[in-house]
């Protein structure tokens, strides 16, 4: 996984009014906390932690005047009409630490023929990984799936290190059967009405 440096300020000022101050400037508000220690409300340069934060789960190394910490993101708010970030809680590690994190699932082949439609029942994988050692996402394939068919966690192979934390049972993605079926369902709902008025 990428590592990436960002220069941070620590910061006193709080509320609505500082927090706009702050993102006039082209920085971004947010609070480092973890290990038991008081959480640190910092400030951060808004371009470089946008690029930053394109690597899910990204490690950045943060230097807070001289003070060098390493933090993962935890909870990103952004606005929801125009999309740039209004705050960011970043969570403390150490190398060696293990973490519990989502990644992404990204697919891998074609279903079988057949018009049918893959349904994400989890978006992202929960994993406990190392701090410093955070897969950015797992692929699986589905190549030739077809209706009934589905993939548990325990079906998808984990880089080394890494381990599930969800039941390995918890189904991730599964296969559903296209609408072509609706018809003949609407048919027996007609035979119904129709023994019904009998």
């Amino acid at each position: 996984m990428s590592e990436v440096k960002i220069s941070a300020e620590v910061r006193s000022e709080f509320g609505k009014g500082a927090a706009r101050r702050i993102r006039r400037d082209n920085k971004v508000p947010g609070v480092l906390y973890g290990h038991g220690s008081d959480p640190v409300h910092v400030t951060l340069p808004g371009h470089e932690l946008l690029l930053a934060l394109r690597t899910p789960n990204v490690l950045i190394s943060l230097d807070l005047g001289g003070t060098n910490e390493l933090a993962i993101p935890k909870a990103v708010q952004r606005d929801p009409l125009k999309g740039f970030l209004e705050h960011v809680d970043l969570l403390l590690v150490k190398r060696g630490e293990k973490v519990n994190v989502e990644i992404p699932v990204h697919t891998e082949g074609e279903l079988a023929p057949g018009g049918f439609l893959l349904e994400h029942v989890l978006n992202a994988l929960p994993v406990e990984a190392e701090a410093t050692h955070i897969p950015e996402s797992v692929s699986v394939s589905v190549e030739g799936l077809a209706a009934g068919d589905s993939i548990l966690a325990k079906d998808i192979t984990l880089p080394t290190g890494t381990t599930l934390a969800v039941d390995e049972d918890a189904v991730v993605l599964q296969v559903l059967s296209s609408q072509a079926e609706e018809p003949a369902a609407e048919g027996a709902e007609g035979e119904g009405e129709e023994a019904a008025q009998a």
